[in-house]
């Protein structure tokens, strides 16, 4: 009897284990496409972008359907946890706040921080230099929560904007000084395009690992755990064989994922 006793427990163990393990077919990413290159609207109306390119590789690679939800940024991770989508892939960093929410896949890359104002700016990143200032950053994003704590208490005027793609017409009409943001996204969306004319980095890049997080990552619920191994597989295969430095040479001249 307790030979048989023991076989049940280890069957119904054994179920148990089957049952708790979700069987991915399908993966949906949340994100947000107003932050270019990383994710925005092709002219078709499709989303297109770096993060897009590694999400669809990455479903490819686990053999699961992937479904894009667009999704505001400042909302994402109140999403998630609502189960709208299982991942967010929208240029996510991991910073130590958010960590302490949810979990996330290996990094994809990094990017640092940058500002950016009129060409020739005196301008610093820096609390003292912007004093009485307007500077904009996106909602829900590492830069808008760097700049509330450490420069909006000496007197920096942080504006924030529902997009990163409303700073910058408000940065070209003057309303405000200075814009903070990802120096890629700044790189890339703005100052390489005509509308970005007249406009430079102002002042070096910023680096805060606990404000600004070390890198990007896909965020998840901390309960995914297989979901987070299946994709950290794939993550690890793409970066292995060249797959991600082929997809990374479409939108950088430069190495996208860093030290």
């Amino acid at each position: 009897m307790k030979n048989i006793g023991v076989l049940l427990f280890a069957a119904m163990m054994g179920l148990s284990g089957i049952a708790s393990a979700k069987d991915w077919k399908t993966v949906r990413f949340g994100t947000e496409s107003g932050y270019a290159p990383f994710e925005y609207k092709a002219p078709d109306g499709s989303l297109a972008g770096f993060d897009i390119d590694i999400g669809n590789e990455l479903c490819k690679r686990a053999k699961v359907k992937c479904v894009w939800v667009e999704n505001d940024f400042d909302s994402m991770i109140p999403a998630l946890k609502a189960k709208k989508f299982d991942g967010i892939l929208s240029s996510l960093s991991m910073t130590e706040q958010r960590m302490k929410e949810i979990a996330f896949t290996d990094k994809v890359y990094n990017s640092p921080t940058q500002m950016i104002a009129k060409a020739g700016s005196p301008l610093l990143p820096t609390a003292e230099s912007l004093k009485g200032k307007r500077v904009g950053v996106q909602q829900g994003t590492m830069q808008e929560t760097y700049a509330k704590a450490l420069w909006a208490p000496k007197g920096v005027e942080v504006v924030s904007y529902q997009s990163q793609e409303l700073v910058y017409p408000d940065l070209m009409s003057g309303r405000l000084d200075a814009g903070f943001q990802d120096t890629v996204a700044a790189s890339e969306g703005f100052l390489k395009k005509p509308e970005g004319k007249g406009f430079a980095f102002a002042g070096p890049e910023v680096f805060d690992a606990k404000l600004l997080g070390t890198g990007t990552g896909i965020g998840m619920r901390k309960e995914d755990k297989d979901l987070k191994a299946l994709l950290d597989k794939a993550l690890a295969e793409i970066i292995k064989d060249g797959t991600f430095k082929k997809l990374a040479a479409k939108y950088f001249d430069f190495d996208i994922y860093g030290k």
